[in-house]
């Protein structure tokens, strides 16, 4: 009997690392890969997510918005943005696209996307913003209940022009007018030694 054991805890203990390997990584059948799964199985509480739209806190005649969906660790993150900014009715635009990069830490997630769609307007006097296809731009949020906060890559240079690496943006500084974001904290299980 003690040889009829050793078979079994070994039999077992590869079918709980199959398991949790099979949970860290996630659903890879066709269902997943063909995106016709349903949201509630496509989207699990085992993985980080940051979604929500909201206007920015600005003078009246200045309008901007964001919207983020996106869903998946670090550089296998998925899903789509858009933002839009109008000031007045003779100026502004949006661009959209989707996203490549995703990581949280407690209430704050940071994402990135690439530019699929852009469509401006110029007007004299005011920014000029051309064809922003293909960069990368960086969201960060701050999920704070009432009080979410927005930041994005191109705060420093007031236009979004450059490109940043993967799951890069700037500090959470905007605030929101109307609006709200849930960001969902996971992270991969780390191995102890």
């Amino acid at each position: 009997m003690p040889g009829m054991r050793r078979p079994f805890v070994t039999a077992a203990t590869a079918l709980a690392v199959c398991t949790a390997t099979a949970l860290t990584l996630g659903t890879t059948g066709p269902a997943a890969a063909a995106g016709t799964a349903p949201q509630a199985t496509r989207h699990t509480a085992d993985e980080p997510s940051l979604t929500g739209s909201a206007k920015l806190q600005r003078k009246p005649g200045d309008n901007v918005h964001f919207r983020v969906d996106a869903h998946g660790f670090a550089d296998k993150a998925h899903g789509t943005f858009f933002v839009s900014h109008h000031f007045g009715k003779v100026w502004g635009g949006h661009f959209k696209g989707r996203i490549d990069c995703l990581v949280t830490g407690g209430p704050v997630a940071v994402a990135t996307g690439i530019v699929t769609e852009s469509h401006f307007k110029d007007a004299p006097g005011l920014p000029h913003i051309g064809d922003l296809r293909g960069k990368r731009f960086g969201f960060t949020v701050l999920d704070n209940g009432k009080k979410d906060r927005l930041g994005y890559s191109w705060a420093v240079d007031g236009l979004p022009k450059n490109s940043v690496g993967k799951c890069l943006s700037s500090a959470p500084f905007e605030t929101l007018a109307k609006g709200d974001y849930t960001v969902h904290h996971w992270m991969p299980p780390r191995g102890m030694k």
